[in-house]
């Protein structure tokens, strides 16, 4: 008896259709896996198994790339403008926006800079979405135009802060019992960091999510207070 042909699905797969979902959703996998500094034409070509001459119609240099990655993170950020409740609001996104900087850490810096390397204008319009969201929620809330701005810039740096904060937060030697053992404090001088050594045990007991909602709360109690 012949042997059979070989039927077509045994051979490769066709590759996925190309599209600007596609590029950065593949872009972002490799900065999360590697680093913003693996993003690259050449490299996102070898991952999507594509001429990277290929890729320039969706993306017009790495810069529009990070722009890309920049908005698709940002897109998982749900902000509902309507809300009554602004307080509870602002409080929801401050934790989704910590979650979402722990998701992608590799990415965090793009967030916080990324915005800022054009004017207002110019930037891409996926990064424009929660300030434009965030504004029309306070005014609702009775801030006026000018307070509204104010309080957004307070709030997201105290957000990016908090963040950068705890992705920078560093254990010596987790092994290690003693608190001020495990972070490192028994090298600094007893006599001139007398409260960062007796804070030792606080450190070391860091809860990123408890210390977001008490820092949310005394700013979202000054704001009301201001509003009022």
């Amino acid at each position: 008896m012949t042997p059979a042909e070989p039927t077509p699905t045994s051979a490769a797969s066709p590759k996925a259709r190309l599209s600007r979902d596609v590029v950065l959703s593949t872009a972002l996998k490799l900065v999360d896996a590697e680093g913003l500094e693996a993003l690259t034409m050449r490299r996102l070509g070898q991952e999507l198994g594509r001429d990277p001459m290929s890729l320039y119609r969706y993306a017009a240099n790495r810069a529009a790339l990070l722009d890309g990655v920049t908005e698709m993170v940002l897109n998982e950020l749900v902000i509902f403008p309507d809300d009554p409740d602004w307080q509870a609001q602002l409080r929801r996104i401050g934790h989704d926006l910590r979650l979402l900087a722990l998701r992608h850490p590799n990415v965090v810096p793009l967030l916080v800079t990324r915005p800022l390397s054009t004017p207002l204008g110019m930037r891409p319009l996926g990064t424009l979405r929660p300030l434009e969201q965030i504004l029309a929620l306070l005014i609702e809330a009775g801030f006026t135009p000018a307070d509204a701005l104010h309080v957004y810039r307070a709030y997201y740096g105290f957000l990016y802060g908090h963040i950068l904060n705890e992705l920078q937060e560093y254990i010596v030697d987790p092994e290690e019992n003693e608190a001020i053992l495990r972070l490192g404090l028994h090298r600094l001088p007893a006599k001139d960091f007398p409260h960062l050594r007796a804070l030792g045990q606080v450190l070391a007991d860091y809860d990123g999510a408890s210390e977001l909602d008490q820092g949310l709360s005394i700013l979202l109690s000054g704001l009301a207070a201001q509003l009022s």
